[in-house]
């Protein structure tokens, strides 16, 4: 069944917009992989407000300003997984902490480093619809 998950690109503030959040995955799949934070859309739950509670849950963070950047479909037979990917970007605000069980670490990148690095899921078509915003 097709699942509907989100992914946060945050910037540190409006100034620093080339500079993105990234997470490492603690579970499978792509465990291991660099990623936008993000997840499952819950039941009953808008993709705004999954997007806000899951950068919440894994950075700890407030997502205070999130718009839609687009979507992304996320098809990879091997993992038997298929997701609609929903992306958004803004800034946020408060401490980085990280959730041990699905985060093992987070990192601050240029949108250049986060793409010369293998990323999970298909967050690098991501990165690179939100680095168009930025070409002149």
């Amino acid at each position: 069944m097709t699942k509907a998950t989100v992914a946060a690109i945050i910037a540190p503030d409006r100034a620093n917009r080339s500079t993105v959040l990234l997470t490492r995955r603690a579970v499978s799949p792509f465990r291991g992989f660099w990623c936008l934070p993000g997840g499952h859309i819950d039941q009953g739950e808008t993709a705004l407000a999954a997007v806000i509670r899951e950068v919440g849950e894994e950075t700890g963070l407030a997502f205070s300003d999130p718009r839609f950047l687009c979507y992304i479909d996320e098809i990879f037979p091997q993992y038997s997984f298929h997701a609609v990917a929903l992306a958004f970007c803004g800034t946020a605000s408060g401490t980085l902490r990280l959730m041990p069980e699905e985060v093992e670490e987070t990192g601050w990148f240029t949108i250049a480093e986060a793409l010369a690095i293998p990323l999970a899921f298909n967050h690098e078509v991501i990165l690179k619809q939100y680095a168009k915003l930025f070409e002149a």
